[in-house]
């Protein structure tokens, strides 16, 4: 199994098992063994531009009580600079499709913004690293073309 993965922020959400994620006690559990595991032996791979982190950090807590969701994020910013652990890709910016590394495909063209960062740092990334999603209904809806451009999708969530 790969151990070098992208991280849709809603894995961290659905791994905090807060009452607005309307998840099942499965998708839940998924999400936070994928974590665990993931801090315990996996590598993240994430932009050198803060990008990733900035909307984490948007939607789980570093510090107070910590969920899973919240002590991945830690995780993530106490051993983003180290290369063991977490490797930083650079993710150039492109006026038409957000970011260059996206691709430009028509069947990708009303993909979610916010959500081709993850898109372009696995290309951006010469392993190609899987994007672990939990419930984000853009991933299963695009699996074919992202498919097409190297692009692979882990679903904690079938």
């Amino acid at each position: 199994m790969n151990d070098h993965f992208v991280v849709d922020t809603n894995v961290l959400v659905i791994a905090n098992n807060l009452s607005t994620s309307h998840a099942p006690p499965s998708c839940i559990q998924a999400s936070i063994n994928f974590l665990i595991s993931l801090t315990r032996s996996g590598h993240l791979i994430i932009d050198d531009n803060f990008e990733i982190i900035s909307e984490y950090q948007k939607n789980v807590k570093a510090i107070g009580q910590p969920r899973v969701g919240d002590a991945f994020l830690k995780w993530v910013l106490q051993n983003r600079a180290n290369p063991a652990r977490c490797t930083q890709v650079q993710i150039r910016p492109n006026a038409d499709r957000e970011y260059e590394d996206f691709p430009d495909d028509p069947e990708l063209a009303s993909f979610d913004r916010s959500d081709r960062k993850f898109v372009a740092v696995a290309l951006a990334h010469p392993m190609h690293p899987p994007i672990a999603n939990a419930t984000d209904s853009d991933w299963s809806n695009a699996t074919e073309a992202l498919h097409r451009h190297g692009v692979h999708v882990l679903q904690l969530c079938p």
